[in-house]
């Protein structure tokens, strides 16, 4: 089901966790369907002693993806038109994010309603690890 433009107005926001203690499970999968078998990703030793990292870390593309869903299970599937994030932190296993995602405009383009939003997920400690923006055309 696709949100009406009735239904939205600017201010209106919406806090998902996302994830709760991300497991390294969850990390090695998400290589597997990705392909990015980065060793940063999937290899303890390697991030450890090599990279110097505390531990291995989750791909950025897997914070995007849980982030937006928030948007996609907000205003319906196929609705996002435009989506961009920074990755402003690493995500370790154990990690729980938060999304959070306000409306800062509804706007008219071609005839059809958008919405815009602004886009930031937390971890546990209140540290962002992901910013960024998106749009979504509206009934």
């Amino acid at each position: 089901m696709s949100l009406k433009a009735s239904d939205i107005k600017v201010g209106d926001s919406r806090e998902v966790v996302i994830v709760e203690d991300l497991k390294r499970t969850q990390i090695v999968m998400y290589a597997g369907a990705s392909g990015d078998y980065n060793p940063l990703h999937t290899d303890e030793k390697f991030t450890k002693e090599i990279a110097g990292y505390p531990t291995v870390f989750a791909h950025g593309m897997l914070s995007m993806g849980m982030t937006g869903r928030v948007i996609t299970d907000w205003v319906g599937d196929g609705r996002i038109t435009k989506f961009g994030v920074r990755f402003t932190k690493q995500v370790f296993p154990g990690d729980t994010l938060t999304t959070t995602a306000t409306v800062e405009a509804i706007r008219d383009e071609g005839g059809a309603k958008f919405a815009d939003f602004k886009v930031t997920t937390r971890n546990q400690d209140g540290d962002d690890v992901v910013a960024g923006y998106a749009s979504a055309r509206l009934d």
